[in-house]
């Protein structure tokens, strides 16, 4: 039985780690908090790794209830979250101002508060919502919830707690790799993670409208025939 639960274990810590990916996360946060005061990027590290890990937990305790009292599909899960990640990385690619970029703080000088409001709203999305927690994380999720037995789904919740930690831990290295990057170096990974982001996104919608094809051939297979 323990070791059945060790390997549950580290099952879950690894395909957390390789969904959540808190390496590819990293620079979307450098990316999205560039120019922000120190204070402030800490703020948003804990407020989005919070904000994934409640919603792992909320997936994770109430995952098929949620998705059956709303009727949500997780094709189509994934071309929200696609459309959302798709959008904030054209607008990172481009390099203007938006709900998720907001002007940079002058040092010294302190921002008003619905600047501050802006520059906290991309803790919760994308970046807690649905780059740390996204469609395939929720996946496994409900996936790992679904083994008989509370305490598989603590296990879960624990593996995934683990690496929200990680993820805290590598966001609050970015102003070491923004020193090391420079300005001008820093603006280049900016555009370039917006291509990704974006990329990532087109690809969660065409996974998102795969599925939803899919369940729609299976459901017209399952209709009867008629008679000749």
């Amino acid at each position: 039985m323990v070791n059945e639960l060790v390997t549950f274990g580290l099952t879950a810590l690894a395909g957390y780690f390789a969904i959540a990916n808190p390496v590819s996360a990293t620079p979307i946060f450098i990316a999205l908090t560039a120019g922000d005061k120190p204070d402030v990027r800490r703020a948003i590290a804990r407020n989005a790794v919070l904000t994934a890990l409640a919603v792992v937990v909320g997936f994770s305790l109430a995952g098929k209830l949620i998705f059956e009292i709303f009727g949500i599909t997780m094709a189509a899960l994934r071309i929200a979250g696609g459309i959302l990640v798709a959008i904030v990385g054209y607008q990172m690619l481009q390099g203007r101002s938006s709900s998720v970029q907001v002007p940079r703080q002058v040092e010294g000088e302190e921002a008003p508060e619905d600047i501050i409001k802006a520059q906290l709203s991309v803790a919760v999305s994308p970046l807690g919502m649905p780059i740390i927690a996204g469609p395939g994380t929720i996946a496994t999720a409900v996936g790992f919830s679904a083994q008989p037995g509370f305490l598989y789904t603590a296990i879960s919740i624990a593996a995934f707690a683990a690496i929200s930690a990680v993820t805290y831990l590598m966001f609050m290295q970015a102003p070491r790799i923004v020193r090391f990057l420079g300005e001008t170096n820093l603006t280049v990974v900016t555009r370039l993670m917006g291509l990704i982001v974006a990329t990532v996104g087109v690809e969660m919608i065409l996974t998102g409208v795969g599925d939803a094809m899919r369940d729609f051939l299976q459901s017209v297979q399952m209709l009867p025939m008629p008679r000749p």
